[in-house]
């Protein structure tokens, strides 16, 4: 399952454009130096077509929005489209205002999106099923979350994932679960959009996007929690460092053996 794409991401060091928040943009650029990629980081509506060409991916993500950003995007996301290199949409607090809302339909409307990662509130919100979220965290229950997730990735022609305790990845026929990580990841601010920037190294050089989504959140959730083993780590300061350390030093032979991916359908 795991098809060797650690080493193939470190071999072939793909870029990965983000235009991304300003609170992780740091955590997002060092993730993706970890996981073997280089990160590039251009907002710019002079420069975004043209910083893309180089990419293997283009990563989005919406958590401290403006409409020059929006804009920005969806420049990025049409040449991307154009070239086919593949786009991460992290619709980041989608729901919590109109403007998050509506930028994200948007974005949808206007680029072909590839994958769709977000909580369960954002998911079920981008599908049309309702949710609640308090900022940018996801409140309530969703039970058919699976469903919902399966008929969004139809909709869109594309692969969601719906990042939680338990990661479910559909591309609205097949369904996968993830079940790597460690609860210290949601005691750190950025881990959600850290793990878009390591979806974003293993689909630049995996074209099966499930596969690849699974692979990338199972190597990230297993950093997390080979992380908390580390003998320094006594609360999340510590442990953020120690999650960077664990993604450097992690190995394919490592992701073989201690994947959690689980195919349901």
């Amino acid at each position: 399952m795991t098809k060797d794409l650690l080493n193939k991401v470190r071999k072939q060091k793909p870029l990965v454009h983000h235009i991304t928040n300003n609170v992780t943009v740091n955590d997002c650029a060092n993730i993706t130096l970890c996981t073997g990629g280089l990160p590039v980081m251009a907002y710019d509506v002079e420069e975004v077509a043209q910083m893309v060409e180089a990419a293997g991916a283009l990563v989005l993500n919406i958590g401290t929005l403006s409409p020059q950003q929006v804009e920005a995007m969806i420049m990025a996301g049409k040449r991307a489209n154009q070239l086919n290199i593949p786009v991460v949409l992290d619709p980041v607090g989608v729901g919590a205002t109109s403007l998050r809302t509506d930028s994200a339909r948007r974005i949808l409307q206007e680029v072909a999106v590839t994958v769709i990662k977000g909580n369960k509130a954002e998911i079920s919100i981008l599908a049309g099923a309702g949710g609640e979220i308090k900022g940018v965290e996801s409140i309530g229950e969703y039970h058919d979350i699976a469903q919902t997730a399966t008929a969004l990735a139809r909709r869109q022609k594309c692969t969601v994932v719906v990042s939680g305790q338990e990661d479910i990845i559909t591309d609205g026929q097949q369904v996968v679960l993830v079940e790597n990580g460690h609860s210290l990841m949601g005691a750190v601010v950025g881990t959600g959009c850290m793990s878009a920037s390591v979806t974003g190294c293993f689909i630049a050089v995996e074209d099966n996007t499930v596969q690849a989504c699974a692979v990338a959140l199972a190597a990230f959730g297993l950093a997390g929690e080979l992380a908390a083993q580390a003998p320094f780590v006594n609360g999340p300061g510590t442990y953020k460092m120690a999650l960077f350390d664990a993604m450097a030093a992690l190995r394919q032979q490592q992701l073989d053996n201690s994947h959690k991916i689980k195919v349901i359908k």
